[in-house]
């Protein structure tokens, strides 16, 4: 008999979503949690929104928190790694043909 351990994200009583390792629930949950914190942001705001496009609104920006933060520039995105260029040692023959070639 095979035992699996899973975690599952209850929202209001109705489980959202199962996962098989806890860092992945919690990290859901997180999202979530971030998610209904913006629906409400954006239901006491100004702007006319229906409670679908709310509710993407919020996810949408929860999901992508990392390059939200960088939009607004409190935090600063990761330096890109410049590729590295490897020299590659010449072959005896291809050195001599360089040595010929300065002699014509």
């Amino acid at each position: 008999m095979a035992v699996e351990s899973r975690f599952v994200v209850i929202r209001q009583g109705v489980e959202v979503e199962t996962f098989m390792d806890k860092k992945a629930a919690d990290e859901y949950d997180k999202m979530l949690d971030m998610a209904d914190n913006l629906a409400e942001l954006f239901e006491n705001a100004t702007i006319e929104l229906s409670e679908s496009m709310r509710e993407e609104l919020s996810v949408y920006i929860a999901q992508n928190r990392e390059e939200v933060l960088i939009a607004l520039q409190a935090k600063k995105p990761k330096a890109a790694k410049k590729p590295v260029i490897k020299a590659t040692a010449k072959s005896d023959d291809e050195n001599d043909n360089d040595n010929t070639s300065d002699a014509a």
